[in-house]
């Protein structure tokens, strides 16, 4: 089969791999009908990410179809169409228990291994582990580019955003940074009732789709963005301040912008240090949350996506083949210049 395989900082290539195969009892191997890129694959790229080594498949994220089955998978046959998220769980260990697989201990210690520990999805086909407790049978009325931006994006957004962040109904909500995640966050706060969103970047095109996620304001980043914000709010800040970015300037400007006794959920993932101004926050009774998204809320989310409560598809803005993987690297590396959101690839 052929597959998008890492050699390194800066290198990659669509090149001929062995097969994937059922290795254990609990795997499955799917046939990958859609996949997508994620920011994460660019920070591995450029030589971030110590554990991905060379000759690595990259890739988190696939809608295909079972191909195969290992003697223990009980809930999945070959010819079902299945979301691969990005987390894989046993569903046993203590993590798993405590509903937290992005830290679950039989897969490595962190849910994350796809295109990470064990090979990913950027693939004709993926191996996946433990399928009975970590794929998602997909509804008929969803359609794979609906049900691809659920295996992290989505939930990335919602989970480590807007759940964690505590939105509540009448809630006023920042989020700063709106990309795919941000806009994830966006697309999702009016599940818990928000009244007022807030968009902040510095991309025009972004701000302009914010408003079609569903943000009721917006505000261009720069030296006047956090007085803006205050001045849409009275001067109290809002309840909720999401970061998705991962810049010290943006966890800063989430800082700055949140009320007494409000929410900083941060989503960004950080590469460096941030001097937070803990002088001024504890007093405020503040609470700052972050961490990796556990993808447990994705069949509430394919509910909302089937209802048409959540329209998933708006994520997508290019589309390219298995042959064109290389062009959909570069739109996605060059997000600002094509005016790209998330890439949807298929094999054509």
């Amino acid at each position: 089969m052929k597959a998008l395989v890492y050699h390194g900082p800066g290198e990659k290539a669509w090149e001929d791999v062995p097969d994937a195969r059922v290795q254990e009892a609990t795997d499955v191997v799917v046939k990958v009908d859609t996949t997508t890129i994620c920011g994460t694959d660019l920070h591995i790229l450029q030589g971030d990410v110590a554990a991905v080594t060379d000759g690595r498949i990259l890739g988190h994220e696939a809608v295909g179809t079972v191909t195969a089955t290992g003697e223990a998978v009980k809930g999945f046959a070959v010819g079902d169409r299945v979301l691969v998220p990005a987390v894989t769980k046993c569903g046993r260990c203590a993590y798993c228990q405590r509903n937290m697989p992005s830290h679950c201990q039989t897969v490595g210690g962190i849910g994350w291994i796809f295109g990470h520990l064990i090979d990913g999805t950027q693939a004709e086909y993926v191996r996946v582990p433990y399928a009975d407790t970590s794929l998602y049978k997909v509804p008929e009325d969803v359609t794979n580019e609906q049900a691809i931006f659920l295996a992290d994006s989505l939930p990335t957004g919602y989970e480590v955003g807007v759940l964690a962040g505590q939105v509540r109904p009448g809630d006023t909500v920042a989020v700063v940074g709106s990309g795919a995640v941000g806009l994830a966050a966006i697309l999702t706060t009016g599940l818990w009732g928000a009244s007022r969103v807030i968009a902040l970047d510095s991309n025009k095109f972004r701000l302009e789709k914010a408003r079609e996620f569903g943000a009721t304001d917006t505000v261009e980043a720069g030296p006047g963005a956090v007085g803006e914000v205050l001045a849409l709010t009275d001067g109290l800040g809002v309840d909720v301040a999401i970061e998705a970015v991962g810049y010290p300037e943006t966890l800063l400007t989430a800082a700055a912008v949140v009320r007494p006794g409000g929410h900083v959920a941060n989503i960004g993932v950080h590469g460096a240090p941030v001097a937070l101004p803990m002088q001024d926050l504890w007093i405020h009774n503040v609470t700052l949350t972050m961490g990796l998204v556990d993808t447990v809320s994705i069949p509430t989310l394919l509910k909302m996506v089937a209802s048409g409560r959540i329209p998933a598809e708006k994520m997508g803005t290019h589309r390219f083949t298995f042959a064109g993987i290389d062009e959909a690297y570069e739109v996605f590396h060059n997000a600002a210049d094509h005016q790209a959101l998330k890439v949807v690839i298929t094999p054509g």
